[in-house]
């Protein structure tokens, strides 16, 4: 039996006991390729075929057929028999769903989510920020026979989404320029914004107003408001947001029934992950039209 391959770092006084490596030695090529493999379906999408694989993986064919094939047994992939593409497999869902419940932030949220979509007969969610998108966390569902349907686990744009505002508000003009560094600002209706510079405006005004606003901007004849979530540091972890049909949520509502709802479950989230009043960044440190982080 081969012994394992050494370090090829010169040897320091402080270096490990023979036989022995840093953790960060033993990548196992065939795991990172099945890692990368699964990695290549995020956003948007949702089904590849062995051809295009390979082509972005730049690995043979009958290689990644392999990789394929093992994963397709365990159920971390599947394959449409009518187009004979790839798709990521139930298993995936399953392992997402044991991460989300180990999630301080998903644990501690949901009652407070249940209470507030009581009160207000609305569908509340709670979503973080997953680089240039929002992922819907949790939520709790309307019982209205009209109601807006959840999109949990699904990759949201950032720009026309009361969370996606909200988690966005305190970057700066550099900070955000990286975020959204090759994300195109699609228009969805009407009422979205698609410029850089009048986004960065209306985010200034979602930072002094403490809460984002999706006034038909994702989907028409939808409207959300949405505060932020803060840890036991007073960071922004997260947002809670309220989401209904415009029908019944004209702008008065909104902000006469919905902004303090939004205001006071996202505190309430905030309160059980540690935060305290005094934790609160002041708005004046971020100075955003200075370009500061």
């Amino acid at each position: 039996m081969n012994s394992p391959e050494k370090s090829s770092r010169p040897a320091e006084a402080a270096s490990p006991p023979a036989g022995r490596r840093e953790k960060s030695d033993y990548k196992i090529r065939k795991v990172v390729q099945a890692l990368n493999l699964l990695e290549q379906f995020h956003d948007d999408v949702d089904e590849l075929g062995l051809g295009e694989l390979s082509r972005r993986l730049a690995m043979k064919e009958v290689s990644v057929d392999r990789l394929l094939a093992t994963l397709q047994a365990r159920n971390y992939i599947e394959q449409n028999r009518m187009t004979k593409g790839y798709r990521l497999g139930f298993n995936n869902l399953k392992m997402a769903q044991t991460v989300l419940h180990q999630t301080d932030l998903y644990r501690v949220a949901h009652p407070v989510l249940a209470s507030i979509a009581e009160r207000c007969g609305e569908t509340t969610s709670v979503a973080v920020l997953r680089k240039s998108h929002v992922i819907e966390l949790d939520a709790a569902h309307s019982k209205h026979p009209v109601r807006v349907m959840p999109r949990v686990g699904l990759h949201l744009p950032v720009h026309c989404t009361s969370a996606g505002k909200v988690l966005i508000a305190r970057e700066s003009d550099q900070g955000l320029e990286h975020l959204l560094r090759g994300v195109e600002l699609a228009s969805y209706t009407k009422n979205t914004l698609t410029g850089k510079e009048a986004l960065k405006l209306h985010l200034r005004q979602v930072l002094e107003d403490g809460y984002g606003v999706d006034d038909e901007e994702l989907d028409r004849e939808v409207r959300s408001v949405a505060a932020e979530i803060r840890d036991c540091v007073g960071r922004v972890v997260g947002a809670m947001a309220i989401t209904g049909p415009s029908c019944r949520i004209d702008l008065h509502r909104l902000r006469g029934e919905l902004v303090p709802l939004a205001k006071e479950g996202a505190a309430a989230i905030s309160v059980k992950l540690g935060f305290r009043e005094a934790d609160r960044q002041p708005l004046s440190d971020r100075s955003r039209h200075k370009g500061s982080s």
